[in-house]
């Protein structure tokens, strides 16, 4: 088991599943907060990474693309404040966050996980019912439909629709953009046989953010939305929406590879499945513990 305790969160990692807990510090943000512990599974990760600053650094986890319904309905845009898988770390224990990252890597290499995206979430999503109100509004979820509120800086246009109702079955894809700038944020609902109004605040199938405090645990809504929806990348899924931007992708590899570094990824390659093969035959009870944690420690010198 590995562990790293700092002031922002408390990081466990069990050889199965990451356990991330948010600190108590004033630097933990009210979505951070809100969202309380997270249980990640091993096969939902692609990578980990320590980033190392003059004043602190960070540990971070980078899901696989889908594996997360919060990520997918927030695009990647959740301030630093507020993203689960981002961990400040003193730089007094950044060898303790390097002995972490490094136990999860070997264990994404032993299990043979791929960074690949996935077809389904493979996070719950936050527990439902959940609420959040900021801006000219308020979203309510139950897990059957999403009843959106208006308060008195509503736009008349928009208020006089009076509450809005949105059965599950209607909804199309939903999007939590924070204010950036001069431009507001929203959280918006593509509605089936409903066109999408061009700004938020005339929008009754959007709720208008003005960048204070409380518009993060809008992603809230968003999140539970999402993890009911149909994923965007099962099979005989449409894929995503007209109505909302679709989701970032990993640009593909360039082509054209020198010989060289085809020869390094096939080395590579047979690396990775001599430490599949290590895996098994502990399993099957062929290696002790020790004669495995010998032997993968000579694979791993020659990565």
């Amino acid at each position: 088991m590995a562990e790293i305790i700092q002031k922002d969160g408390t990081w466990v990692f069990d050889g199965d599943a990451l356990r991330l807990t948010p600190g108590r510090a004033e630097s933990v943000g009210s979505l951070r907060r809100e969202l309380g512990e997270l249980l990640v599974p091993l096969g939902a990760l692609a990578s980990v990474s320590v980033e190392r600053g003059k004043k602190s650094g960070w540990l971070r986890l980078r899901l696989r693309e889908g594996a997360d319904p919060l990520l997918q309905a927030t695009g990647g845009r959740l301030g630093e404040a507020d993203d689960p898988y981002r961990l400040t770390v003193r730089p007094d224990r950044y060898g303790v966050a390097e002995h972490f990252a490094d136990e999860v890597r070997n264990a994404l290499l032993l299990e043979g996980i791929s960074a690949e995206p996935v077809t389904g979430c493979l996070l719950p999503g936050p527990p439902l019912p959940v609420s959040a109100s900021a801006g000219d509004g308020s979203a309510h979820f139950d897990g059957e439909r999403v009843r959106l509120e208006w308060n008195w800086k509503t736009e008349d246009v928009k208020a006089e629709t009076g509450t809005r109702i949105l059965p599950l079955a209607d909804i199309l894809g939903v999007e939590w953009r924070p204010a950036s700038g001069l431009e507001n944020g929203h959280l918006r609902f593509a509605v089936r046989g409903t066109p999408v109004t061009a700004r938020a605040k005339y929008d009754p199938n959007a709720v208008e953010l003005w960048g204070f405090r409380k518009d993060p645990l809008m992603a809230l809504v968003a999140a539970a939305v999402q993890a009911r929806l149909p994923h965007p990348s099962a099979p005989g899924s449409a894929g995503p929406r007209d109505e909302l931007p679709a989701p970032r992708r990993t640009p593909p590899p360039e082509r054209g590879a020198a010989p060289e570094q085809g020869a390094a990824e096939d080395a590579h390659d047979a690396l990775l499945r001599r430490l599949r093969e290590l895996g098994e035959l502990r399993r099957d009870g062929v290696l002790t513990e020790e004669e495995f944690t010998l032997a993968k420690r000579a694979v791993l010198d020659k990565m």
